[in-house]
């Protein structure tokens, strides 16, 4: 069964008084996770209220595909947990889920998907998972009644499977109250208490208020409305999802695996020995506005609109001719809510304590629910999150994320990333511009081809007229040359780059130097005019953020980070100062325009432009004072993101212009280019420097990483996981940070490929790029040892090194030091912000 009405679960009755220790919003299949995995932990005091009956909401009307492999590999594993919860889960609460493990069979028919497929195969195999390539002719064996003659390959992978989603909600419900949780039907929530930034209670139509100390939003396309009743942004938007039923077809078997066709945008399963035919078309259409769906809406689907599914319709008949045949006897169009960048949303939000948030599934939360209810439940139990959560923290949003009018353009889009190519580097085409530096009509009128992070418009690269576009390829996409030349430029003479998206704050206040010796992993009780460069780490010694922190008086530090980084850093710092601690955090992003002014002519051309000292002796290493440029005055800092001499300017916004253009017109007497992120990204590797993200994540410590240089572990201050690194260190590590070159020069590495050592798997490249200096491709990659020995250098350099490139396997020489440092007295350089 798909779609139908479930059966009422137990209620339990909600006199008035009623207090819960948690309150779990929504009955839907991540709502009963998260109560479920709450009760596994020995929290019993949860309540779960559903405004409907359970599963009413979404859950319904749900596919009920189970996949195994992710887009990152801490989303792997949570689909993992919910397959191994599926399988055990009738066998505790005699509630059967459904579950039929009958695999799945994706098809290429482009080269380009191809290589996609082989990319997704080494990946899976890499994490454990069984699969492998086949041919067009044994993906017809093995799904009969498929069009293959036009197909270029296709991937097998035996252990995806299927349930039914309204049986895994009720099971989930039965082992939540078997656990002692109360769930209660008919309720709906009204409001939202918080009290000195801290939940208190929420307010019901029939019990009135309920007292609670922890909220757990899960009320799916409703939970923006819901994060609205306590202040909180939860940035999502409903869209159609479409599919039909046929009736029973000649040579459907029960079990027949689940095929993905996502040139044709398609999937289907067998269904009563017919098939279950969707998809997610490149154009969806968008529903109600999230802060405003209609009441009642329970087990309620949007009406018929063929028009908006006729691609789907098409390309199904096209790829299955049975199909086209067939009679239909169930349309299901049912909405579900989809966030901006097509990653679902949860964690602990940064507006309220003890509010934590998990929705915006994206039309995959069948496939998630069992993790995403075990980690979210540690994560409240803990108070931390357990694992790197950051592609899903709620976190990785704005205030201005919620823009409902925003999310309603690009939820058009969203949808269709099911099935689009994930190229390198694709950008979002809708719900742009958003943010723009100062500069930007400047650098678009000079060739700027922008992308997007948080909002901002980035050049990644420039080219020979205003506003080219990018050509997406797994080869060398057409921006090479261009990217090539700024590169140099950075090397050889001097490159400029706008990084005014880079996050900043000023935390001043008495107190604000303990605050951050404790926060952060290096001294941060330099003289004003000096910068830090260090890490922030959670209690497993972890990577939180890494940061660059000036300090611009006794009493005042300018802190800069990632773009991505702007609340997450925020709310990690605001909420590490102690109630009654002097210091304040400010974010003054949007105050600031910022530029990297890079390469071996820096100096004179700021020299140039400027009546201060350059030199070594005047302005060293690591100092940011104020100077003037030209007509304008702002903070130099000396820094380099690429490994050459170079410095930083944080520019107030409204000088930026003034010193755009100053530099700009010194700037041909120094051969300086404009630069743009993807130059940065291939200086940054060839110098090795970790970014947040690729490298620098909440699973990887600095001693793995190699950054201990950066850890004030000599001296006796505590800092937090400090005790965790320390453990580290003294046990030593299985898994080591090291360049890979390849020795295959037109291979092009983009992060994510299979790394080799004497033929087995050994890691994945986190980031990758063509070193133009180096005349080759260079990444960077974590070696894990499996034999439960301590790495080391030796062990490293005695192994035979290969990296998978889209199915070619290719020779990498294994680098422990930078591969390009022709000068370790000249190239000096500590970050690489993103």
């Amino acid at each position: 069964m798909t779609a139908g009405r479930p059966l009422r679960a137990e209620s339990s009755p909600l006199p008035a008084g009623t207090r819960a220790r948690v309150v779990v919003i929504g009955g839907g299949v991540i709502g009963c996770s998260v109560a479920y995995n709450l009760t596994r932990l020995g929290w019993s005091d949860v309540l779960v209220l559903e405004r409907g009956r359970l599963t009413c909401g979404t859950t319904w009307h749900a596919a009920g595909v189970v996949g195994q492999l992710g887009s990152h590999d801490t989303l792997t594993s949570l689909k993992l947990q919910s397959v191994a919860l599926y399988q055990q889960l009738a066998g505790e609460t005699g509630q059967d889920t459904g579950w039929r493990q009958c695999g799945a069979l994706w098809v290429a028919s482009t080269r380009e998907r191809l290589i996609q497929l082989r990319r997704a195969v080494a990946s899976a195999t890499a994490q454990g998972i069984e699969a492998s390539m086949i041919s067009p002719a044994e993906a017809a064996q093995s799904w009969p009644l498929l069009r293959h003659d036009d197909l270029t390959g296709a991937a097998w992978f035996p252990g995806d499977g299927r349930v039914n989603p309204t049986d895994v909600t009720q099971a989930l419900a039965r082992g939540a109250r078997a656990g002692g949780a109360r769930i209660a039907e008919g309720v709906t929530v009204r409001g939202i208490s918080v009290l000195d930034g801290a939940v208190r209670s929420v307010t019901t139509d029939e019990a009135g208020q309920i007292e609670c100390d922890i909220v757990v939003n899960c009320a799916g396309q409703w939970s923006k409305m819901v994060g609205a009743m306590a202040g909180v942004t939860v940035p999502l938007h409903s869209a159609g999802h479409f599919y039909v039923v046929t009736e029973p077809i000649e040579g459907v078997v029960s079990g027949l695996a689940t095929l993905r066709d996502p040139d044709g945008y398609i999937y289907a399963k067998e269904e009563v020995l017919g098939l279950a035919v969707g998809g997610f078309e490149p154009s969806a259409k968008p529903w109600a506005s999230p802060d405003a769906i209609p009441e009642p809406f329970e087990f309620s689907l949007l009406g018929e609109d063929w028009d908006q599914y006729r691609i789907l319709l098409e390309n199904a008949a096209y790829r299955i001719p049975a199909f086209e045949k067939s009679g239909i006897t169930t349309f299901i169009n049912g909405p579900e809510s989809f966030t901006p960048d097509h990653n679902f949303i949860m964690g602990e939000a940064p507006e309220v304590r003890n509010f934590y948030v998990a929705c915006g599934f994206n039309s995959a939360g069948i496939g998630y629910a069992g993790g995403v209810g075990g980690v979210l439940a540690e994560w409240i139990v803990s108070g931390a999150a357990p694992c790197d959560l950051s592609a899903v923290d709620i976190r990785r949003f704005a205030p201005f994320h919620g823009n409902t009018r925003w999310l309603r353009e690009r939820v058009q889009e969203a949808v269709g990333l099911h099935m689009a190519m994930p190229w390198p580097n694709r950008e979002f085409e809708t719900a742009r511009p958003l943010r723009r530096s100062p500069v930007h009509d400047r650098l678009a009128a000079e060739g700027a081809s922008f992308g997007s992070k948080m909002g901002w418009e980035r050049a990644n690269w420039f080219g020979s007229s205003p506003d080219p576009d990018t050509t997406y390829s797994w080869a060398r996409q057409n921006w090479f040359d261009a990217a090539a030349a700024e590169h140099k430029a950075a090397r050889e003479t001097c490159a400029l780059f706008d990084v005014t998206s880079f996050s900043k704050y000023i935390l001043k206040g008495r107190d604000a130097e303990p605050v951050l010796e404790y926060l952060c992993t290096n001294m941060v009780a330099v003289p004003p005019g000096r910068i830090v460069y260090t890490g922030m780490l959670n209690d497993r010694a972890g990577y939180e953020s890494d940061l660059t922190v000036t300090r611009i008086a006794e009493r005042e530090f300018l802190i800069s980070t990632g773009s991505g980084q702007l609340v997450r850093d925020f709310s990690y710092i605001e909420r590490a100062i102690p109630g009654d601690a002097h210091a304040e955090i400010v974010d003054v992003t949007s105050g600031y325009a910022a530029f990297a002014l890079m390469g071996p002519h820096s100096r004179a051309l700021l020299q140039s432009v400027s009546p201060q000292s350059f030199g070594n002796e005047a302005f060293p290493f690591g100092t940011s004072r104020v100077v003037s440029i030209g007509l304008a005055t702002c903070r130099a800092t000396r820094i380099s993101s690429v490994g050459e001499l170079g410095w930083e300017l944080w520019v107030p916004a409204e000088f930026a212009v003034t010193v755009f253009d100053t530099l700009r017109a010194a700037g041909s007497r120094h051969g300086l280019l404009l630069g743009g992120y993807y130059a940065l990204e291939s200086l940054r590797l060839e110098k090795a420097y970790r970014a947040l993200g690729p490298e620098l994540t909440p699973d990887y410590t600095p001693l793995e990483a190699g950054l201990m240089f950066a850890c004030k572990l000599k001296s006796g201050i505590p800092f937090r996981g400090r005790e965790a690194l320390e453990a580290q260190l003294a046990g030593g590590v299985r898994r080591m940070l090291v360049s890979l070159v390849l020795t295959e020069p037109d291979a092009v590495l983009w992060g994510g490929e299979l790394v080799l050592r004497e033929g087995k798997p050994a890691g994945f490249t986190t980031s990758g790029a063509y070193g133009h200096t180096l005349g080759a491709s260079v990444g960077l990659a974590y070696i894990e040892r499996s034999d439960g020995d301590a790495i080391s250098e030796a062990w490293l350099q005695q192994g035979r090194y290969e990296v998978e490139v889209s199915g070619q396997v290719c020779d990498a020489t294994l680098h422990v030091r930078p591969p390009y440092d022709p000068d370790s007295s000249r190239v000096r350089g500590l970050k690489c912000h993103r």
